[in-house]
Protein backbone atom coordinates (compact mmCIF):
# COMPACT_ATOMS: atom_id res chain seq x y z
CA UNK A 1 0.00 0.00 0.00
CA UNK A 2 0.71 3.43 -0.71
CA UNK A 3 2.14 5.50 2.27
CA UNK A 4 0.10 8.53 2.28
CA UNK A 5 1.38 12.02 2.99
CA UNK A 6 -0.50 15.11 4.19
CA UNK A 7 -0.23 18.12 2.33
CA UNK A 8 0.73 19.72 5.98
CA UNK A 9 3.71 16.75 6.34
CA UNK A 10 5.08 18.28 2.69
CA UNK A 11 4.73 21.76 3.49
CA UNK A 12 6.68 21.32 6.71
CA UNK A 13 9.95 19.35 4.81
CA UNK A 14 9.65 21.65 2.57
CA UNK A 15 10.04 24.86 5.05
CA UNK A 16 12.88 22.55 6.93
CA UNK A 17 14.75 22.28 3.67
CA UNK A 18 14.69 25.97 2.52
CA UNK A 19 15.78 26.88 5.76
CA UNK A 20 18.83 24.27 6.00
CA UNK A 21 19.58 25.32 2.18
CA UNK A 22 19.48 28.38 3.17
CA UNK A 23 21.94 28.57 6.50
CA UNK A 24 24.56 26.32 4.41
CA UNK A 25 24.63 28.70 1.34
CA UNK A 26 24.37 31.34 4.02
CA UNK A 27 26.30 30.81 7.00
CA UNK A 28 26.31 34.55 7.95
CA UNK A 29 25.99 34.36 11.82
CA UNK A 30 25.39 32.21 14.91
CA UNK A 31 22.78 32.53 16.88
CA UNK A 32 24.08 32.63 20.65
CA UNK A 33 21.58 31.65 23.66
CA UNK A 34 19.07 31.23 20.98
CA UNK A 35 17.90 35.10 20.73
CA UNK A 36 21.27 36.75 19.89
CA UNK A 37 22.55 36.74 16.35
CA UNK A 38 26.46 37.25 16.51
CA UNK A 39 27.57 38.44 12.78
CA UNK A 40 30.64 37.19 11.79
CA UNK A 41 33.06 40.11 11.78
CA UNK A 42 34.88 39.25 8.24
CA UNK A 43 31.80 39.76 6.44
CA UNK A 44 31.76 43.15 4.56
CA UNK A 45 28.49 42.61 2.08
CA UNK A 46 25.74 44.40 0.75
CA UNK A 47 24.02 41.58 0.36
CA UNK A 48 21.85 41.75 3.49
CA UNK A 49 19.38 38.74 4.07
CA UNK A 50 16.31 39.68 6.37
CA UNK A 51 17.51 37.41 9.64
CA UNK A 52 14.55 39.17 12.24
CA UNK A 53 11.56 41.46 11.60
CA UNK A 54 8.19 42.47 12.65
CA UNK A 55 5.32 44.09 10.61
CA UNK A 56 2.70 44.69 13.69
CA UNK A 57 0.02 42.84 11.70
CA UNK A 58 -1.86 41.67 14.50
CA UNK A 59 -3.80 43.87 16.94
CA UNK A 60 -0.94 43.49 19.44
CA UNK A 61 2.76 43.46 20.24
CA UNK A 62 4.11 40.43 19.71
CA UNK A 63 5.40 39.35 23.09
CA UNK A 64 8.25 36.59 21.77
CA UNK A 65 10.42 40.05 20.32
CA UNK A 66 9.13 42.58 22.43
CA UNK A 67 8.57 43.97 26.02
CA UNK A 68 6.99 47.28 26.73
CA UNK A 69 9.80 49.54 28.43
CA UNK A 70 9.03 50.00 32.29
CA UNK A 71 9.31 53.67 34.16
CA UNK A 72 12.82 53.97 34.93
CA UNK A 73 15.18 57.12 36.97
CA UNK A 74 16.69 57.70 32.94
CA UNK A 75 15.56 61.47 31.89
CA UNK A 76 13.73 59.75 29.03
CA UNK A 77 12.43 56.90 31.16
CA UNK A 78 10.39 59.33 33.36
CA UNK A 79 6.69 58.40 31.65
CA UNK A 80 7.56 55.20 30.37
CA UNK A 81 4.34 52.95 30.87
CA UNK A 82 2.30 49.63 29.80
CA UNK A 83 -0.68 51.35 30.01
CA UNK A 84 -2.93 50.27 26.94
CA UNK A 85 -3.61 53.48 26.61
CA UNK A 86 -0.21 54.19 25.22
CA UNK A 87 -0.39 51.43 22.32
CA UNK A 88 -2.59 51.21 19.41
CA UNK A 89 -2.69 49.25 16.23
CA UNK A 90 -4.07 50.52 12.74
CA UNK A 91 -3.23 49.71 9.10
CA UNK A 92 -0.56 47.11 10.04
CA UNK A 93 0.80 49.72 11.86
CA UNK A 94 2.08 50.25 16.06
CA UNK A 95 1.31 53.28 17.52
CA UNK A 96 3.61 54.37 20.49
CA UNK A 97 1.71 57.36 22.19
CA UNK A 98 2.68 60.30 24.48
CA UNK A 99 -0.75 60.99 26.45
CA UNK A 100 -2.08 63.14 29.23
CA UNK A 101 -2.18 60.64 32.35
CA UNK A 102 -6.00 59.76 32.56
CA UNK A 103 -5.80 58.23 36.01
CA UNK A 104 -3.36 60.26 38.61
CA UNK A 105 -5.20 58.54 41.45
CA UNK A 106 -3.67 55.69 39.74
CA UNK A 107 -0.30 56.66 38.73
CA UNK A 108 0.48 60.20 39.65
CA UNK A 109 2.68 60.97 36.72
CA UNK A 110 1.13 64.18 34.85
CA UNK A 111 1.92 62.19 31.62
CA UNK A 112 2.42 58.72 29.99
CA UNK A 113 4.41 57.07 27.17
CA UNK A 114 4.41 54.06 25.28
CA UNK A 115 7.70 52.21 24.30
CA UNK A 116 8.99 48.52 23.37
CA UNK A 117 12.53 47.30 23.53
CA UNK A 118 14.18 43.62 22.48
CA UNK A 119 15.75 43.09 25.39
CA UNK A 120 16.11 39.63 26.37
CA UNK A 121 14.46 38.71 23.16
CA UNK A 122 16.33 39.43 20.36
CA UNK A 123 19.95 41.22 19.90
CA UNK A 124 22.40 41.31 17.27
CA UNK A 125 26.12 42.32 16.69
CA UNK A 126 26.98 44.11 13.01
CA UNK A 127 24.74 44.15 10.42
CA UNK A 128 21.83 46.35 9.42
CA UNK A 129 18.61 47.49 11.01
CA UNK A 130 15.96 49.91 9.36
CA UNK A 131 12.97 51.13 11.03
CA UNK A 132 10.02 52.77 8.39
CA UNK A 133 8.16 55.11 11.08
CA UNK A 134 6.14 58.35 11.02
CA UNK A 135 7.32 60.97 13.74
CA UNK A 136 4.45 63.43 14.87
CA UNK A 137 5.14 66.82 16.22
CA UNK A 138 4.08 67.99 19.68
CA UNK A 139 6.07 70.21 22.35
CA UNK A 140 8.12 68.14 24.72
CA UNK A 141 7.92 64.63 22.14
CA UNK A 142 11.44 62.80 21.97
CA UNK A 143 10.45 60.04 19.80
CA UNK A 144 14.01 57.42 19.93
CA UNK A 145 14.77 54.77 17.92
CA UNK A 146 18.36 53.19 19.64
CA UNK A 147 20.28 50.47 20.70
CA UNK A 148 21.80 49.20 23.91
CA UNK A 149 23.87 46.31 24.89
CA UNK A 150 23.01 43.25 25.90
CA UNK A 151 25.42 41.61 28.12
CA UNK A 152 27.21 44.80 29.25
CA UNK A 153 31.06 43.53 28.28
CA UNK A 154 31.95 46.45 29.79
CA UNK A 155 30.38 47.55 33.02
CA UNK A 156 27.89 50.10 33.69
CA UNK A 157 26.86 52.68 31.35
CA UNK A 158 28.22 54.70 29.34
CA UNK A 159 30.86 51.88 28.52
CA UNK A 160 28.96 49.92 27.13
CA UNK A 161 28.01 52.73 24.31
CA UNK A 162 24.92 53.73 22.87
CA UNK A 163 23.48 54.00 19.13
CA UNK A 164 20.81 56.63 18.96
CA UNK A 165 19.33 55.69 15.30
CA UNK A 166 17.04 58.45 15.75
CA UNK A 167 16.18 60.85 17.64
CA UNK A 168 13.12 63.83 17.18
CA UNK A 169 12.65 66.69 19.16
CA UNK A 170 9.27 68.84 18.64
CA UNK A 171 8.45 70.56 15.81
CA UNK A 172 12.31 70.02 14.17
CA UNK A 173 12.42 69.33 10.61
CA UNK A 174 15.37 66.86 11.37
CA UNK A 175 16.80 64.13 13.10
CA UNK A 176 19.80 63.74 15.52
CA UNK A 177 21.48 60.51 15.02
CA UNK A 178 23.98 60.00 17.15
CA UNK A 179 26.93 57.87 19.20
CA UNK A 180 27.33 57.66 23.04
CA UNK A 181 30.27 56.15 25.22
CA UNK A 182 32.54 56.60 28.00
CA UNK A 183 35.06 58.02 25.41
CA UNK A 184 32.55 60.82 24.40
CA UNK A 185 30.37 61.35 27.85
CA UNK A 186 32.90 61.06 30.49
CA UNK A 187 36.69 61.97 28.26
CA UNK A 188 34.70 64.30 26.35
CA UNK A 189 35.72 63.22 22.64
CA UNK A 190 32.83 64.50 20.88
CA UNK A 191 35.09 65.87 17.57
CA UNK A 192 37.74 63.05 17.29
CA UNK A 193 35.24 61.51 15.30
CA UNK A 194 32.33 63.34 15.55
CA UNK A 195 30.23 61.94 17.38
CA UNK A 196 26.83 63.43 15.64
CA UNK A 197 24.52 64.42 13.00
CA UNK A 198 21.77 65.64 11.73
CA UNK A 199 19.69 64.95 9.40
CA UNK A 200 16.62 66.74 7.62
CA UNK A 201 13.06 64.53 7.17
CA UNK A 202 9.78 65.49 6.54
CA UNK A 203 8.01 64.50 9.94
CA UNK A 204 4.62 64.17 8.10
CA UNK A 205 5.94 61.57 5.69
CA UNK A 206 6.74 57.80 6.60
CA UNK A 207 10.80 57.84 6.31
CA UNK A 208 13.21 54.53 7.13
CA UNK A 209 16.04 55.21 9.59
CA UNK A 210 18.87 52.72 9.37
CA UNK A 211 22.25 51.50 10.35
CA UNK A 212 24.59 49.34 8.88
CA UNK A 213 27.02 48.14 11.52
CA UNK A 214 30.28 47.16 10.65
CA UNK A 215 33.32 45.66 12.65
CA UNK A 216 35.25 48.92 12.20
CA UNK A 217 32.41 51.84 11.21
CA UNK A 218 28.71 52.73 11.87
CA UNK A 219 27.08 54.01 8.86
CA UNK A 220 23.49 55.57 9.82
CA UNK A 221 21.25 56.02 6.92
CA UNK A 222 18.01 57.74 6.12
CA UNK A 223 15.37 56.45 3.28
CA UNK A 224 18.32 54.59 2.56
CA UNK A 225 21.07 57.18 1.88
CA UNK A 226 24.09 57.56 4.24
CA UNK A 227 24.10 60.32 6.49
CA UNK A 228 26.90 59.89 9.01
CA UNK A 229 29.69 57.21 10.14
CA UNK A 230 31.37 57.33 13.02
CA UNK A 231 34.63 54.99 12.64
CA UNK A 232 36.78 52.60 15.30
CA UNK A 233 40.13 54.72 15.56
CA UNK A 234 43.69 53.20 16.30
CA UNK A 235 45.70 55.15 18.58
CA UNK A 236 42.88 56.38 20.79
CA UNK A 237 41.55 55.48 23.89
CA UNK A 238 40.13 51.75 23.60
CA UNK A 239 36.65 53.29 25.00
CA UNK A 240 35.78 54.94 22.03
CA UNK A 241 35.14 51.72 20.48
CA UNK A 242 32.18 49.61 22.77
CA UNK A 243 30.84 48.49 19.72
CA UNK A 244 31.94 44.90 19.41
CA UNK A 245 29.36 43.14 21.66
CA UNK A 246 25.46 42.16 21.22
CA UNK A 247 23.14 45.05 21.52
CA UNK A 248 19.31 45.37 21.58
CA UNK A 249 16.14 47.60 20.21
CA UNK A 250 14.79 50.34 22.19
CA UNK A 251 11.93 52.52 20.24
CA UNK A 252 9.87 54.78 22.29
CA UNK A 253 7.87 57.44 22.07
CA UNK A 254 9.11 59.99 25.01
CA UNK A 255 7.99 63.19 26.57
CA UNK A 256 9.83 65.81 28.48
CA UNK A 257 13.44 66.04 29.58
CA UNK A 258 16.62 68.13 30.19
CA UNK A 259 16.95 68.32 26.23
CA UNK A 260 13.73 68.44 24.94
CA UNK A 261 12.16 70.68 27.19
CA UNK A 262 8.76 71.24 28.49
CA UNK A 263 5.77 69.10 27.17
CA UNK A 264 2.60 71.16 26.41
CA UNK A 265 -0.46 68.96 27.28
CA UNK A 266 -2.67 70.92 24.73
CA UNK A 267 0.09 69.01 21.89
CA UNK A 268 -1.41 65.65 23.38
CA UNK A 269 -1.55 63.08 22.29
CA UNK A 270 1.30 62.47 20.20
CA UNK A 271 1.99 59.47 18.21
CA UNK A 272 5.17 57.53 17.31
CA UNK A 273 4.09 55.50 14.12
CA UNK A 274 5.86 52.22 13.64
CA UNK A 275 4.97 50.07 10.24
CA UNK A 276 7.86 47.77 10.41
CA UNK A 277 10.99 46.48 11.61
CA UNK A 278 13.66 45.10 9.98
CA UNK A 279 17.37 43.26 10.69
CA UNK A 280 19.80 42.10 7.82
CA UNK A 281 22.89 40.22 8.36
Amino acid sequence: MAKIVSFQTLKYSALLFTLLLVNCKASRSAIVDEYIFVQKDTLQTTKWQVVWEDHFNEQQIDTTKWTKIPPNKADWGNYMSDNANCYGFSDGKLHLKGIVNPDTIADSRPFLTGGIYSKGKFAFQYGKIEIRAKLENAKGAWPAIWLLAEQKKYGKYPRNGEIDIMEHLNFDEMVYQTVHSYYTLELKQKDNPLYYKTAKVNSEEFNTYGLEWYPDKLVFTVNGKETHTYPKLEGVDPTQWPFDQPFYILIDQQLGGSWVGDVKSEDLPVHMIIDWVKIYQ
